[in-house]
């Protein structure tokens, strides 16, 4: 543990670090801070490592990012040992391979489960953190790291009457672990983001009925997914290197990149092949087929034709593809899901779609959901209405910093960042995959392993030149968030209502909260940055 220069008057932290969250960033940060030689303090609210994987456990859970590149890069062993069986990974399988990861680096030795840190306050005088849990923990630390998660602060809308509801509930973010049979039984699911995309096709499977009541419609694409034979795996693994490489030159942290002309200079041949070729590839990666699709009305209205083309010609019903298919949003400026036959399901006869756009929900009561012209009787509502994204998690923590200033205070308007890294007011404050940077855009375990290393990088040179605090400073904060939200201009996603502008949340303020530049352009910035001393930091020696 580093100490205060000899003489000096001011207490000594009890750690060096406190970590906050054990999900993918944290895992990696723990492992990278103590091979820095830092002692560290873990506390994470779950039982057991994994964050989102541990948490997210609905039917039909699975990554976007295929498996191969939704992984740790740290370890050379580790990617040559371990076998996918999928193209992408479901919920059990991605939290095997984070225990695997876990057990084979003792991560959870020095993390604290069950546990919710309740405060952290900032003092002044001893320039150290003093941090608190509802377990009774009172632990003080040089530097407080805060990998909370974006997509960890389940949201429960405030539907009049929802407590009054008899049958059971559930929330696709905070799912059983024993698991839901829903065989025989009438339920309603409310929400039609990733959660509920994912899992109504299973749902409906098991259900007697199910009712699907819609808020927003979202573009989905089919997943593609394939098991991963033995030669694949040699392959991906003998290749490994080259596609880490091209992974953190992308924009989105995988081995992927848009064709670099526009999509309206192409014939139309030429753009229906482009087309037709990612959306066999599957997922998310169809919003980037070309360079400009997201920032071009013209050149997205292509992309959009061609996917709900797609759509009609799965459903039989061509009034419900007409609902299902969005009108407020262009394609893929809310993130585009990942399905397994998903608008194929709206073909059975036990699924029903409630369009709450035309009929909205007015009450929950005893016996189920009312909308303004009907009454649906249930047995289990399943609220797959998503997360305060991005903020969420860490508002709810009591994060106080200089002169008595909280976080949320602070973030009153919306969250204020330097590299999504460092809070101006908040010192030896960090951030991982928060607001700010590529984070919900991008490859998260990537993007971690990204912050980690930057992170302990500065704390070793803080502590290589005699400094005790750094913070970012209000003019290269200010800069920053401008440069956030200019980038963001000159796109289409700000014409979207999405979690990426906390627009599921009443109240929340509406801003573009990650960096949209891509992963590859937000690597070198902070590359530079700490090139240069770390400007845009102010940092104070310990004998000042």
């Amino acid at each position: 543990m580093s100490k205060p220069s000899p003489g000096h008057s001011r207490e000594a932290a009890t750690v060096d670090v406190v970590l906050v969250g054990a999900g993918v960033s944290g895992m990696y940060a723990m492992h990278k801070l103590r091979q820095s030689g830092l002692t560290v303090q873990g506390f994470e609210a779950g039982s057991d490592v994994g964050g989102t994987w541990y948490f997210n456990r609905y039917p039909g859970a699975r990554c976007d990012v295929e498996s191969v590149d939704y992984s740790f890069s740290f370890s050379e062993e580790v990617q040559q040992e371990w076998d996918w069986s999928e193209k992408y990974a479901t919920q059990p399988e991605i939290l095997s391979y984070i225990n695997f990861v876990a057990e084979r680096f003792d991560l959870r030795s020095d993390f604290a489960f069950d546990t919710r840190v309740l405060s952290a306050e900032f003092d002044e005088e001893a320039s150290l953190w003093r941090v608190t849990t509802d377990q009774g923990h009172d632990i003080t630390s040089r530097f407080c790291i805060f990998a909370t998660g974006c997509l960890s602060a389940a949201n429960v809308p405030n539907i009049e009457g929802r407590d009054t509801f008899a049958g059971n509930t559930y929330h696709t973010g905070h799912w059983p672990h024993e698991g839901v049979d829903f065989t025989g039984r009438r339920v309603g699911v409310i929400g039609t983001g990733s959660s509920g995309i994912q899992s109504i096709p299973l749902l409906a499977e098991q259900a007697d009925q199910l009712y699907v009541f819609q808020r927003s419609a979202n573009y989905s694409v089919p997943a593609g997914n394939a098991v991963l034979d033995e030669a694949t795996r040699r392959e991906q693994k003998a290749n490994y290197a080259e596609r880490r490489r091209l992974s953190r030159l992308s924009g989105g942290g995988s081995p992927f990149t848009a064709d670099p002309r526009s999509a309206l200079e192409v014939s139309e041949e030429e753009r229906i092949e482009a087309y037709n070729k990612r959306w066999t590839l599957g997922g998310v990666l169809f919003g980037k087929t070309f360079a400009d699709q997201t920032s071009n009305i013209e050149a997205n209205d292509t992309a959009r034709r061609f996917a709900e083309d797609k759509i009609r010609s799965v459903i039989d019903d061509p009034a419900v593809a007409e609902v299902l298919i969005p009108k407020d949003h262009p394609i893929g400026t809310k993130r585009i899901v990942t399905d397994t036959n998903y608008y194929e399901t709206y073909n059975r006869d036990n699924v029903t779609l409630v369009d709450l756009k035309s009929d909205p929900i007015e009450a929950i009561d005893e016996a189920g959901i009312k909308t303004m012209s009907e009454h649906y009787e249930l047995d289990d509502i399943v609220f797959a209405t998503g997360f305060d994204a991005m903020t969420g998690a860490l508002e709810r923590i009591s994060v106080t910093g200089r002169g008595g200033v909280t976080l949320k205070q602070a973030w009153e308007a919306g969250p204020r960042t330097y590299l999504g890294l460092g809070v101006p007011g908040f010192p030896n404050l960090f951030i991982m995959t928060g607001p700010g940077s590529p984070g919900v855009l991008a490859n998260v375990i990537l993007a971690g392993e990204q912050h980690a290393d930057w992170i302990s990088d500065f704390i070793t040179y803080l502590d290589d030149h005699g400094l005790r605090t750094v913070e970012a400073t209000t003019s290269a904060t200010d800069a920053w968030v401008e440069e956030c939200s200019e980038r963001a201009s000159r796109t289409l996603f700000p014409s979207a209502n999405s979690w990426y502008l906390g627009a599921n949340i009443p109240g929340k303020p509406r801003v573009f909260m990650p960096f949209i530049g891509g992963f590859g352009t937000y690597r070198q910035i902070c590359e530079d940055v700490s090139a240069s001393g770390y400007k845009g930091f102010e940092m104070v020696a310990s004998d000042d």
